[in-house]
């Protein structure tokens, strides 16, 4: 009987258009007249600001990404670096916050709709709509990574499409004029007020970027992760910053002072530019790539659950249940099911639980990089961070920058979050309810897996010792005179 095919891992093009699609979502759409409202052509220098500082952070987990081939992303590189209570902890606030972004998502397209289908105005047909959505993203999910890489390959480059479209278009329908003017009024009224506005602006565009941070999470169904997740996570902040900077100039060459009357800035230049067709191609990119974020953020989730139960025992082995497409169909269940709970909420409060929980793991996350930089127990392949613990720092003070960005209400929901985790950390230990896995277990397959990670590491290092050692001899063998030749006699 022939061994049942194993499906096939996701390569390194693959992975670039799911982190393009887990970082171009609604934002890109919704957001920019937001943005210009706080700091009108200065918007673009916020943008590229964001960029760089979100690069920063992103560079911390290109680094993490390189000594770690497992699956987990910002849990792993926590537990390792800090113990198992606080990758649990990180663990599962993360995968609450990948519930929070398909809600997230799924809600911005619904309401997005509201201005085509008259129906979704009335709030229960709109939450079912959801809900349904949701199931769907699910559904797909249990037929592993097969249908997940086609459906995100076709989703991804369709937005694309659209997006390097209306750039290519919008190119040629600027005016000069509507350049100005630089900055608002309001925000040129003194440092106070300048700070303020670039700060509301800057908190608005670093949502935009958040995405970044679910890629890793799915390394370990990932084609050689400790190479391609640094190339992925670099290549994927270059080419949205460039997106996302274009998009933004483009719409303001095109409507100017207007674009803050316009709740779809993107689709009403388009339709300003070429007519009524660009305005329904543009909403199609549109729905497509919130579409795109919530569907990719929904096969990332599921699998961050699946790595805390089958990988490290901190959650129940039911949790880490596959089916005959590898797929985690329990992780995949229940996390449809919280998202589902999630999208009777509304936009704006899942936004920033989102934007809250992305603190919250990035600040562990670069700590510890600093940590392993200084322990050296996890060497890199693939990528290094250069200068020390310079990047580190500052990435650190932009995350930390952020806590004046939340409100009193995200941060107390937080830290409730947090605490409700912990408590089912000890109640779970407390009760034997891990099914098999008691609390000296856990800290013990904990240590065995780390044991294991050191030992494989070890032999990575020694098997390239051997090859640089057989490289030298035969170096050292060519280098060599050859034997002179035995004359022959003379007759």
């Amino acid at each position: 009987m022939n061994a049942a095919k194993k499906p096939k891992q996701l390569g390194f093009w693959s992975i670039y258009l799911l982190g393009i699609n887990g970082v171009i979502g609604s934002g890109a759409f919704l957001l920019p007249q937001t943005i210009y409202q706080y700091m009108d052509l200065m918007s673009i220098v916020v943008l590229i600001a964001a960029a760089i500082t979100v690069s920063l952070i992103a560079l911390c987990y290109a680094d993490l990404a390189s000594r770690f081939s497992g699956a987990g992303a910002a849990w792993l590189y926590s537990y390792h670096a800090f113990g198992p209570f606080v990758g649990y902890e990180l663990g599962i606030f993360v995968w609450f916050l990948g519930c929070c972004t398909v809600a997230a998502e799924t809600v911005a397209l619904f309401t997005t709709l509201q201005a085509f289908v008259p129906a979704f105005n009335n709030a229960q047909i709109r939450v079912w709509s959801c809900i349904g959505l949701v199931v769907v993203f699910g559904i797909i999910n249990i037929f592993g990574r097969t249908l997940v890489k086609w459906v995100d390959n076709i989703s991804s480059g369709a937005k694309i499409g659209v997006i390097i479209l209306f750039i290519v278009v919008a190119a040629f329908f600027m005016h000069g004029a509507n350049f100005h003017p630089v900055l608002p009024v309001a925000a040129s009224k003194g440092i106070g007020a300048f700070s303020s506005h670039f700060g509301n602006a800057f908190s608005v565009v670093f949502y935009m970027f958040t995405g970044f941070s679910f890629i890793p999470i799915a390394a370990s169904q990932m084609v050689d992760p400790e190479k391609n997740i640094p190339r992925v996570l670099i290549g994927v902040m270059i080419t949205v910053t460039i997106l996302y900077g274009l998009m933004m100039l483009f719409a303001i060459g095109v409507l100017g002072a207007s674009m803050v009357n316009y709740s779809l800035p993107i689709a009403v230049a388009f339709r300003k530019a070429v007519g009524t067709w660009g305005y329904i191609v543009v909403i199609i990119g549109m729905l497509m790539s919130i579409f795109g974020v919530g569907f990719a953020t929904s096969f990332n989730t599921p699998a961050l659950m699946s790595s805390l139960s089958n990988e490290h025992a901190m959650l129940p082995k039911f949790f880490g249940k596959t089916n005959r497409f590898e797929a985690p169909w329990v992780a995949v269940i229940i996390t449809t099911i919280i998202s589902c709970f999630l999208v009777t909420q509304s936009y704006l409060f899942l936004v920033g639980m989102i934007v809250f929980a992305s603190f919250v793991q990035y600040v562990p996350s670069i700590m510890a990089v600093m940590k392993f930089k200084h322990d050296k127990k996890f060497p890199n392949h693939g990528f290094s961070l250069k200068g020390g613990y310079t990047i580190p720092i500052i990435a650190l003070l932009i995350a930390f920058y952020m806590v004046f960005q939340f409100t009193l209400k995200t941060i107390i929901l937080g830290v409730c979050v947090a605490a409700a985790a912990a408590i089912l950390f000890v109640f779970l230990d407390d009760r034997k309810m891990f099914k098999g896995f008691s609390l000296e277990e856990i800290k013990k397959n904990i240590e065995m897996k780390r044991e294991a990670e050191l030992k494989r590491r070890e032999k990575k290092i020694e098997k390239k010792e051997k090859d640089l050692q057989l490289k030298l001899s035969s170096s050292k063998d060519n280098s060599k005179p050859n034997p002179p030749t035995q004359a022959p006699a003379s007759k």
